[in-house]
């Protein structure tokens, strides 16, 4: 006799087993589609207590069937989120993700999929075109198995698939990896710029077209709008500098596949500076301030201040 649901025992472990295996791929599935990391471990939290409940013999296919569970659940937070997301005070950034190879999350192509730029982008469609969007593009999921996760049809599926697909290449440059010692020099002469003051040598690692962006949702300063054009940015990174007390310290760290740069007063996070660099230059600045989203932040390595 096997375990049924809401039993314990050998059904329960391979329950876990088999979640386990593919919590990688379900929490980048909802971090993608919610954009905060936060909010993915709740609704695996909550995925898991529903999977714990299906009786395995009906179940053909597990990762299809758990990415549906998944889909769903973040669907539902993501409608719950949209008034709470239109009263937002600035520009709305993505909760930091920290990625490194101990975290499980390597075992995922992540790179350009959580980049700030692209969940940035991502936050423009409706929770049906993003969520459609990272099963079919990012994850290669069949149609049929995003209907039954989204509840449409496979050809409605095509045609959300179509009309996100044009709307996300529209937004999004082309995607160029960056080699990490090159990103590391990059971000390390872009600091050595700033801390010496010079506008001229800070400018000179910035893109023409540059932009700082800065969330905080009015619970700490920042700006409402964001900073545009390399000499508007130059100022205002060495304004940010100025204003910097011994109490503050730098260090870097990869987040959302980019390096970045993570500020600390005293021993609590200030925030955290995602960037996004294209030719060997710096083309955006995503700074997350607002302290909901810091709450995760650690510490790499301290090479300032």
């Amino acid at each position: 006799m096997t375990d049924g649901p809401g039993m314990d025992g050998p059904g329960r472990a391979e329950h876990a087993e088999r979640f386990t295996l593919l919590r990688p791929l379900l929490f980048t599935i909802a971090y993608e589609i919610l954009g905060s990391a936060t909010e993915a471990d709740d609704v695996l939290q909550d995925s898991y207590l529903r999977w714990a409940q299906v009786d395995l013999a009906d179940v053909r296919d597990t990762k299809a069937y758990l990415a549906q569970l998944v889909t769903r659940q973040a669907l539902n937070t993501l409608r719950a989120e949209a008034r709470r997301r239109e009263d937002y005070i600035g520009p709305w950034l993505p909760e930091p993700l920290l990625i490194d190879g101990q975290d499980g999350l390597s075992d995922v192509v992540l790179a350009e999929s959580v980049s700030m730029a692209m969940l940035v982008v991502l936050e423009t469609l409706s929770p049906d075109e993003r969520a459609v969007f990272v099963l079919r593009e990012v994850f290669g999921f069949e149609h049929a198995d995003i209907a039954t996760a989204v509840g449409k049809s496979p050809t409605a599926v095509r045609q959300i698939a179509h009309r996100a697909r044009a709307h996300v290449h529209s937004r999004r440059r082309r995607f160029e990896p960056v080699d990490p010692d090159r990103s590391a020099r990059i971000t390390t002469e872009f600091l050595t710029a700033a801390a010496s003051g010079d506008l001229a040598s800070l400018m000179a690692v910035l893109a023409p077209d540059v932009a700082f962006t800065s969330d905080s949702n009015g619970k700490v300063s920042a700006a409402l709008r964001p900073v545009l054009g390399a000499e508007k940015v130059a100022r205002f990174i060495l304004g940010l500098m100025q204003r910097m007390g011994p109490e503050h310290r730098i260090s870097t760290a990869i987040y959302n596949g980019a390096p970045a740069l993570v500020v600390h007063a005293d021993d609590r996070p200030d925030s955290v500076i995602t960037l996004d660099i294209a030719d060997g230059k710096i083309t955006n600045f995503y700074a997350v301030r607002n302290p909901d989203k810091l709450a995760a932040v650690t510490v790499s390595r301290e090479i300032t201040r």
